[in-house]
Parts: structure tokens; sequence; C-alpha cells
């Protein structure tokens, strides 16, 4: 048992060497990458340099592709992976497994669906998206609005990259609803207690104009409520902390990771 373990590890090791020689991000793009993600420039050497790994992987198992004209080159690609693998670096990348594909417009996308109105009449509605995520499909992202940029097109603490992979994670246990697959540690109700409360104190806040400085998107649904707040715990941590602490905790123990920075 123990030369078969020694020998899996071995090939497990071999693989991961084949696919950073295959995908590896150059040293130079990995520098600009740093340089312009204020989230990647405050992990430590050790941290960045796992996340370079990490995201080289990615690159590897994911087919990044553009549409509308958008043609993706290696800095665009490593800006979004080293975002993307952010969220499981003390996760693994096994958590994207069951889907292949990142789309990127070179600016918000038009999608359509039908809606009944009052009356019952179908309508057919257009509506231009920053992201969206599928649940076994593809993450579909504007570059327009995940370039770097001095200040965010919502306001300093938004991140569609962080946003939208966040969304992968919830779906991972079935539809979207606020509640990704906890570890065996962790107690889903004390995450449904916590979430579900700030929630509901966040939405009254919103509903009646006194809301602090969480994105009041938040309280569209539970969904987007974990989703802008895994937002705000890798851009602003310290924020999240003050403003929902119970929260900030369960995020804690769900990412493995007690962010760096204000």
């Amino acid at each position: 048992m123990l030369l078969l373990k020694r020998l899996l590890q071995k090939c497990r090791r071999w693989r991961l060497g084949r696919e950073l020689l295959k995908s590896r991000i150059a040293e130079h793009i990995w520098e600009q990458v740093t340089q312009d993600v204020n989230v990647i420039a405050r992990l430590s050497t050790a941290d960045r340099h796992r996340l370079r790994q990490l995201s080289s992987r990615f690159l590897a198992h994911k087919a990044l592709v553009g549409e509308g004209g958008m043609e993706l080159d290696d800095y665009q690609r490593a800006l979004i992976a080293s975002q993307a693998c952010l969220l499981i670096l003390n996760l693994g990348l096994e958590y994207y497994n069951g889907w292949v594909e990142v789309i990127v417009y070179p600016a918000a996308f038009v999608v359509a669906h039908q809606q009944a109105d009052a009356a019952g009449v179908v309508h057919r509605v257009s509506h231009g998206l920053e992201g969206e995520a599928w649940g076994r499909g593809p993450v579909i992202l504007s570059w327009d609005d995940i370039k770097p940029r001095l200040g965010a097109p919502r306001g300093h603490g938004v991140n569609v990259v962080l946003h939208e992979f966040a969304h992968k994670l919830d779906m991972l246990n079935g539809s979207a609803n606020g509640m990704p697959p906890l570890h065996p540690s962790m107690h889903p109700q004390q995450w449904s207690h916590d979430f579900s409360a700030a929630y509901e104190r966040m939405l009254h806040q919103v509903q009646t104009g006194h809301y602090g400085r969480i994105d009041p998107y938040a309280v569209e649904s539970p969904a987007e409520f974990f989703a802008v707040v895994t937002e705000f715990f890798f851009e602003r941590p310290a924020l999240l902390q003050q403003e929902l602490p119970a929260v900030y905790t369960r995020l804690t123990e769900f990412y493995r990771q007690n962010p760096p920075g204000k």
C-alpha cells in the first residue's frame, strides 16, 4: 500500500508538472497582473506563488474564448484566471470541475428572455449584463467591466470575476441559493441563520434608504447576496467584517482564507 501511495503521488506530481509546463503564466505577464489587481498584490509572496501555479493549471483545463469580435491575449487570460482562482486558492481546482468554458465579450452583452406582465401577456425582454454564470455551462464576462481601471463600474469593492465565479461555487450543489456546499466542519444551520439575518436586515435598510456601504444589489436574492459579499470579502475585507461580522466569519470558514487589506 505504501509503495502504491508513493507511485500515485509521483504520478500526480508528474501530471501537475506537465500542466504547468504547458500553460505556465509567463513571469512578465504575472508581474503585470499583480500590479493591476489589488486583491492579488496584497497577498503574501508565498500565496501569490501558489495562485500563479493554480491559475496556470486553470488555463490548462479551461477554454477562455472571445466572442463579439473579442480576441483574448495571454495577459487577459491570466487576469481572469488569477481572480477566478483566488476564490479556490485553499479549496482546489476540483471546485471548478464539470464545465470548461469562459466566454468574454468586449462589453456588456445582451440577454433576451420572456416575461409575463400582470395581465398574463408574455413579452420578450432584452437587457445588458456585465457577467453571467450557468450551472453546468460557461461563465460569461464583459471585458469592459473586468479590465483594470481606476475605480470600478459600481464603485470600489465590486469585482465581476469574483462575483460570477462565486455563483459557480454556489451552484455546485444545485441551483444558486446562497449556500455553496459547506465543509464537514461547518454547520449549515449557523450559515443559514447568519446569512438570512444579514440579508433581511440589509433588505430592510435598502427598502428604507438607510443601507451602508455594501452594494445594495446584494438584496436582489440570496444568491446575489452570497456573490456580492464574496466580492467584498476579497476586495474590502475590513469593511465587510465591520458591517457584517457574522457573514465575514462564515466566509473565512468556507474559503479557508482571511484576506489581507482594508
